[in-house]
């Protein structure tokens, strides 16, 4: 079998393996989309496909929407051209469950995938005609948080901006830029209301969105591209909204396991991975957990789908910072994070495999309990403590999802200050609770950098991570050397007090010896990073 429209015609050949197939007619979502689009979604991965798409494909099962969502990508293009359109846009998705069960879906509710660069002419033009229709609702994102950075760790704005900003919305290349230009033609087009709408894990999203949108416009208008009434336009909210949400849904890498169980229990051909130029590792397939959660601010000035029909949590934004404050900052990401960097130092390739280690599950327990639920947001529409436990004791452990701690590292300088930055400032501000008596926070920032040391507990050379300023933090710790426990002391202060990379002084709240002395035992020799966490964690 194949997974197509074609292949698809034939649905007893599906459903007689178990898989769960779209109850709706895909050409008549596509024609409807095509006529009247509502929903256009930037950032064409796993948690696109494997969670928003299937929010989507809820509303059309039910018969409570009729259109479908538009995939665009900014970024790697081999996923549209080599994923997408050679299954005709649909995907299999995989849910993994703690028991060893696996369940299927095809996904079907994406009529239409678009490279989204002027670059490409016929694909563009489709973008411009999309977002100039007065029937849009919104637009979402799920493009990482780097895909909003303007800027380099040095404050600078990184070169393809720049190159944005001279040449104006006629020809971006950014995606801040793509999405600003494609703002412009709406404004063009009757200043017609929309709902832009980041889905992605990272804390305040709704308002980095907009704070990018708005600088690059203002660079446009000091060019003489735009005026302020598009930046009116952009600024108010009757028009433009710019909603927060909270994310959460464990999806990794495509698995050579759930490859395989493909191909010989469905009999389903042509699903392997491929390695984009980008370095995007994609496959025709989703593997993921089955728990999911999305909470959004319920701002939409030109109406918005049913979302709440579909297991979406719509609610205003208070709501929405404190559940994702509780996820990012307390009770999901620092735990991640943490497992993430100690997994990569002490040899592990899964997150389940960590779980089974008594020492590494104490840590994140204690990281949890012990200091993030002291200054826990408690949202009301999920509890805290009951979050926290499921991550712990059900989903972290599941043997069956394929996560590693090498993904989970990527992109460490970007999740540092709001996964543990925001505890240790709500420590600062707080009268009652000493920032010095945090360790399991401080532990893992130790372990960060004698991560980025890039030698194993082993001593043997480790490969990283990919991080954006990966080569400024390596600079930063030059004179750091692994089997030279001293060198911990005194050339960690240009990143401790670097607010940007924790969101707080760490020299200046006094948490310098400690982080240097946990760094210094972790540099003694092999086996040091496992004994020093044993030491802290007792």
């Amino acid at each position: 079998m194949k997974l197509n429209k074609e292949a698809l015609k034939e649905r007893s050949e599906f459903e007689k393996k178990g898989i769960i197939l779209p109850r709706f007619d895909s050409d008549i979502v596509f024609e409807n989309t095509e006529k009247a689009p509502t929903w256009i979604h930037f950032g064409a991965g796993n948690i696109f496909r494997g969670f928003i798409a299937r929010v989507a494909q809820v509303l059309l099962n039910e018969g409570l929407s009729d259109t479908g969502v538009i995939a665009a990508d900014t970024f790697d293009y081999e996923i549209i051209n080599k994923i997408y359109k050679p299954h005709d846009n649909l995907t299999l998705m995989a849910d993994l469950k703690p028991t060893g069960d696996v369940s299927y879906e095809v996904i079907g509710s994406i009529p239409l995938a678009l490279c989204a660069n002027f670059k490409y002419e016929e694909d563009h033009k489709k973008l411009v005609k999309i977002f100039t229709a007065p029937s849009l609702q919104l637009v979402s994102f799920t493009i990482t948080e780097k895909g909003y950075s303007l800027r380099s760790m040095d404050g600078n704005l990184l070169p393809v901006v720049v190159s944005d900003a001279e040449n104006g919305p006629s020809c971006p290349n950014h995606a801040m830029s793509i999405v600003c230009s494609m703002l412009l033609e709406r404004f063009k087009s009757g200043a017609l209301p929309l709902a832009v709408v980041s889905m992605d894990n990272c804390s305040h999203n709704g308002d980095k969105l907009k704070s990018s949108i708005l600088e690059i416009a203002s660079m446009w208008k000091e060019k003489g591209f735009v005026d302020d009434s598009f930046i009116a336009y952009l600024n108010d909210e009757t028009k433009i909204s710019f909603p927060w949400s909270m994310i959460d849904k464990i999806t990794p890498r495509p698995d050579a396991s759930v490859e395989k169980m493909i191909k010989e229990d469905l009999g389903i051909d042509d699903m392997a991975p491929i390695t984009t130029d980008r370095g995007t590792f994609i496959a025709p397939f989703v593997n993921a957990e089955v728990p999911q959660y999305l909470v959004i601010e319920d701002s939409f000035p030109n109406g918005r789908p049913q979302f709440e029909k579909a297991g979406v949590y719509m609610t205003d934004r208070d709501t929405v910072n404190k559940s994702e404050r509780m996820k990012v900052t307390t009770c999901l990401n620092p735990l991640h994070t943490s497992l993430a960097v100690f997994g990569c130092l002490l040899g592990y390739t899964r997150i389940s495999d960590e779980m089974k280690n008594p020492t590494l599950v104490s840590l994140i327990t204690k990281m949890g309990y012990d200091e993030g639920l002291k200054v826990v947001t408690d949202p009301k529409i999920l509890s805290p403590e009951a979050f926290i436990t499921e991550v712990i004791k059900e989903r972290l452990p599941n043997p069956y999802i394929p996560d590693a701690p090498q993904r989970i590292a990527t992109d460490t300088s970007l999740k540092v200050p709001i996964r543990f930055g925001e505890t240790i400032k709500s420590y600062i501000a707080s009268d009652e609770l000493d920032v010095t008596s945090l360790t399991y926070i401080p532990l893992t920032i130790a372990g960060w950098f004698r991560y980025l040391l890039g030698v194993d507990d082993n001593g043997n050379k480790m490969e990283l991570s990919s991080d954006p300023l990966m080569e400024d933090l390596q600079k930063e710790l030059a004179n750091v050397k692994f089997g030279e426990p001293e060198s911990a002391f005194g050339n960690i202060d240009g990143l401790l007090r670097n607010k940007s990379l924790f969101a707080a002084d760490l020299v200046e709240c006094g948490l310098k010896e400690k982080i240097e002395s946990m760094l210094s035992d972790m540099l003694k020799g092999n086996g040091a990073v496992l004994s020093t966490i044993t030491k802290y964690v007792g």
